[in-house]
């Protein structure tokens, strides 16, 4: 590939020597700037040739991730994938899911195809994919029909690896006569419950993939998941059309987790004992916005390293909590389920629950971004009555009446200027707040409205996302020297924008930091946001400021009415029911082990108790005499008066039948505060 490449960038750079041309080349040192762009162009063309196909999957896992060896499964998934076999994986939240394509898409020839439910996690995985020096991109709503054709026609081109989508994208004509065009070579469907009507976050626009892999033919397949039962796989295959489809499971049994119901009545003492016994990071989840502020006070008025976080903040807030939180600033983050999703931090000490989510799967996988160091982690729920009434009423907020819906449809239409058989495929900047204002609508009703209008596949509203500033350059290389030359005021301003993001403005949108390129001309970020957009009048470039400003977009034109099925939304509002259900009997339950309760109810029928969970503590706590108890109680306190140690050091000092007994005795004593963890993470005696 090199050896091609090589002797016609010398040709060119003759002819260039002789041509009219070279006048400005020289002038301008064109030359040298060629032979950068060359060589680059060369490394870019290597890169993306079959060269990685010569690794086996463990270099590449060592080369990109710095890993030595893949969980349990990943080895099998990647294998049965390069196999070219249509594979289904179930990994459990923190199994390292996107590896399991990330890793054969790197091998084959060709673009990996992504369809994925959440801009902000594909948003977070080509951020870490691009760190790696891995090429990707996505497209959301948010971009000018320009910009996705030009990502696309990068795609076509080999520029990427990775192309990350929204379902909603294959509703796309355009975007279908591109694919046509690509040459994939593995579709990777992220979050694949989604295409299951049992599953928990049922999405219609997902049964368009079966349509498209008619269109990717032999391509092979692969669907992952973090939480699904045996019925949601099985729907997940049928719908995918990969019926002999080879299924990997890892057993969702996560042995260094201890789950934890309390029954409290004063969540707030609790929330601050837990979090002051506990070290290292924790989350702290609840329901709604307004409770995050809440609780984040509390915690800091108790001296403890505390922040909250929700959808509501600004685009800038969330990336600066999210990242003080990440690197240690932060130790505890009050927050909504809009946090945790695609973020990869393995020092979780804790995820406490203070309120109830809405069903199993939920709280499993939230619970689960604890202890993906696998060291021992706990996860908490606080409950009582009172949770269970309000957790039925929020659940029905999310199923309004068919006549409200209808009724919101047609405000959105009005609100929007839209007119009846017209507004598909259009974006529109939309403020939820400012549209329930307008037609004296609640906004949690008005929202709930929406996703039942999203989920029936007639609109799709996107969440917050900052959209970074992108400029291109629109003139050709003569023709901007040329009015560089014409407009010596602006000429500094294009040269540094030039040495700051290269030759590649010229071929697709690049993003750019106001501030930054500022801080180099001496220019304040207001001056250089107007020199850019006196650019872009001009049509030299064009230049797309920042936002992060939410997006409706209609997906099918609108009508005199949704056409939505009432017994489909009943059977949905039963199926959201039944999980609530299924939750509320797991914190009510006092006859068996919570892990076992979590692994059946994913089909783990042969699991044993763990020995660590609340009911698990309690029961050995019963097995143990009064007498033996206090006995082991006493010889525990005399031992951590006597110096701080660890559990092993502690356990050496008991005869080996009374071992697990000890572990029982100091877990209770832990729970109860006798006993603490100093900044050694060795235990002490805390108490008189």
């Amino acid at each position: 590939m090199i050896e091609f490449w090589t002797p016609c960038i010398l040709a060119s750079l003759s002819l260039l020597k002789y041509s009219n041309f070279s006048q400005y080349a020289l002038k301008e040192n064109y030359q040298q700037r060629f032979l950068q762009l060359s060589f680059l162009y060369i490394c870019q063309v290597a890169k993306g040739s079959n060269l990685l196909m010569d690794k086996n999957p463990k270099e590449l896992l060592k080369e990109y991730w710095g890993y030595d060896a893949f969980r349990p499964v990943q080895e099998e998934i990647i294998a049965s994938v390069l196999n070219g076999v249509d594979t289904v994986a179930l990994l459990p939240t923190g199994g390292g899911k996107s590896i399991c394509f990330q890793i054969p898409a790197l091998m084959m020839d060709g673009i990996c195809l992504v369809i994925s439910p959440l801009i902000a996690l594909m948003k977070d995985q080509v951020e870490h994919l691009t760190v790696r020096g891995i090429k990707a991109c996505f497209l959301h709503s948010g971009m000018k029909r320009k910009e996705i054709d030009a990502e696309l026609e990068s795609s076509i081109n080999g520029k990427y690896k990775f192309l990350y989508i929204s379902p909603e994208r294959l509703s796309s004509e355009s975007f279908i006569v591109h694919l046509k065009e690509m040459k994939v070579s593995l579709l990777a469907v992220d979050e694949a419950h989604c295409i299951s009507q049992w599953g928990y976050d049922f999405r219609p626009e997902y049964l368009t993939i079966a349509k498209v892999r008619n269109v990717l033919t032999g391509v092979r397949t692969l669907a992952l998941t973090a939480s699904a039962t045996a019925k949601v796989v099985q729907d997940i295959s049928e719908k995918l059309m990969i019926t002999k489809a080879v299924v990997f499971r890892k057993s969702f049994y996560r042995p260094n987790l201890s789950y934890i119901v309390l029954n409290e009545s004063d969540k707030n003492s609790r929330l601050k004992k837990v979090c002051s016994r506990i070290n290292g990071t924790g989350l702290v989840y609840v329901r709604n916005r307004k409770k995050t502020a809440e609780l984040a006070k509390i915690l800091k008025l108790s001296g403890m390293s505390a922040d909250f976080y929700h959808a509501g903040l600004s685009n800038e807030e969330r990336n600066r909590k999210q990242a003080a939180w990440q690197s240690g600033q932060i130790r505890i983050m009050v927050c909504t389920n809009a946090f945790g999703m695609g973020i990869d931090k393995p020092d979780v000490r804790f995820v406490l629950h203070f309120e109830m989510p809405d069903g199993l799967e939920s709280y499993y996988q939230e619970a689960g971004r604890a202890g993906r160091d696998e060291k021992e982690s706990w996860c908490i729920l606080l409950f009582n009555e009172t949770d269970a009434q309000n957790a039925e009423l929020q659940m029905l907020q999310h199923f309004p009446s068919l006549e409200y819906i209808e009724q919101v449809y047609q405000s959105l239409g009005n609100f929007l200027s839209i007119s009846i058989n017209a507004g598909k495929g259009q974006d529109f900047v939309f403020d939820l707040n400012d549209f329930c204002e307008k037609f004296n609508l609640k906004a949690v009703s008005a929202f709930a409205a929406l996703e039942v209008l999203h989920k029936s596949g007639l609109l799709f509203l996107s969440q917050g996302l900052e959209k970074p500033s992108r400029v291109k350059i629109l003139y050709p290389h003569l023709e901007l020297y040329d009015f560089q030359l014409k407009n010596p005021t602006l000429d500094p301003f294009i040269k540094t924008l030039l040495r700051s993001y290269g030759g590649e403005l010229f071929d697709a949108w690049l993003n750019v930091r106001e501030d930054e390129l500022g801080r180099r001309l001496k220019l304040s970020e207001a001056d250089t946001k107007k020199n850019l957009m006196k650019l872009h009048k001009l049509q030299v470039i064009d230049y797309v400021p920042k936002t992060d400003q939410p997006y409706l977009t209609f997906l099918e034109n609108r009508q005199l009415k949704t056409g939505i099925d009432k017994r489909n939304l009943e059977w949905s509002k039963e199926r959201a029911s039944e999980r609530l259900q299924s939750l509320i009997s797991f914190c009510s339950a006092t006859l068996k082990c919570r892990s076992v309760q979590l692994l059946e109810y994913f089909d783990e029928t042969e699991a044993t108790p763990c020995g660590k969970c609340d009911f698990c503590r309690d029961l050995k706590k019963r097995e143990l005499s009064n007498e033996a108890f206090k006995e082991l109680v006493r010889m525990i306190k005399i031992n951590l008066v006597e110096q701080p140690m660890s559990a092993e050091m502690l356990a050496a000092r008991f005869k080996t039948a009374d071992e697990k007994n000890m572990f029982a005795a100091l877990r209770w004593l832990l729970d109860e505060g006798w006993v603490t963890n100093n900044t050694e993470n060795n235990l002490v005696w805390r108490r008189n």
